[in-house]
């Protein structure tokens, strides 16, 4: 019985892996074919072990070093250097523009510099960005709607991806898990990845903003081809490799001043 229980436990995992780090139980027992009091009694004792947590009708892994922690975690993370890219993102965008924001925490610092913009129209999946950039300033914040994840409320689902082609923007703002010199921009979410695909389809110019800690991470999905990218912004200078990297994608590197 042991051993069918840690094989289980090990598929439970694997699961909210390949989920993206969370997932409702009634998610989990339709994937797994197992009924939702076997899924709980299995994470007891992993959640025991400090491998996962329970949160409201599901569960999500604590973060590991190749996976992407809370966002309220990561907006904990390196402040400063996201509000450097923050201001310097910022100072690009004119008012009146058109733009996509994402979930990602260096995002959510960059809809705080932009608060005293005028009249822009914002796409986003992220009750974050929304909050911070809706009813100020004559902008238009158009929000995706969907299951909003727990653990960055983010709007998640089957209809978010083709509510974002509605929308021809002029910029499209990107946060990455890592950044790779040969593969470009990484995340460890496929929904998120399907998301950043699309809105790069119907934006002008690409931004893509990264505190260096990213460029020496790793990630499981590649979002696209690095030429897509147009600009991307750190807060110091990246090694040699991404400028080289920079001139083939035909990418210009701004350093937050």
């Amino acid at each position: 019985m042991e051993n069918i229980n840690n094989q289980t436990q090990r598929e439970i995992l694997n699961a909210i892996k390949t989920a993206g780090g969370t997932s409702r139980i009634v998610t989990l027992a339709k994937k797994l074919k197992l009924s939702e009091e076997t899924i709980r009694r299995n994470i007891k004792p992993l959640a025991k072990e400090g491998l996962l947590e329970k949160v409201h009708g599901g569960v999500r892994l604590f973060a590991e070093e190749d996976q992407e922690s809370s966002f309220h975690a990561r907006m904990q993370e390196c402040p400063e250097a996201k509000r450097k890219i923050a201001v310097t993102v910022a100072s690009m965008i004119e008012d009146g523009s058109s733009l996509f924001l994402d979930v990602g925490s260096t995002t959510a610092f960059i809809a705080e510099a932009l608060q005293d913009h005028k009249r822009l129209m914002v796409v986003t999946n992220s009750v974050a960005v929304a909050y911070k950039l809706a009813t100020r300033n004559d902008n238009r914040v158009f929000m995706a709607g969907g299951e909003l994840r727990a653990h960055d409320g983010g709007a998640f689902g089957a209809t978010v991806t083709s509510f974002f082609d509605n929308f021809e923007t002029d910029y499209a703002i990107l946060s990455a898990a890592a950044i790779n010199a040969s593969k470009g921009l990484m995340l460890f979410d496929l929904e998120e990845a399907q998301i950043s695909r699309t809105v790069m389809k119907h934006a002008k110019c690409k931004i893509v903003a990264a505190d260096t800690r990213k460029f020496t991470r790793s990630a499981p999905i590649t979002v696209c081809d690095p030429t897509l990218i147009d600009v991307l912004v750190s807060e110091k200078e990246p090694a040699t490799e991404f400028h080289q990297a920079a001139k083939i994608w035909q990418a210009k590197i701004v350093v937050a001043d």
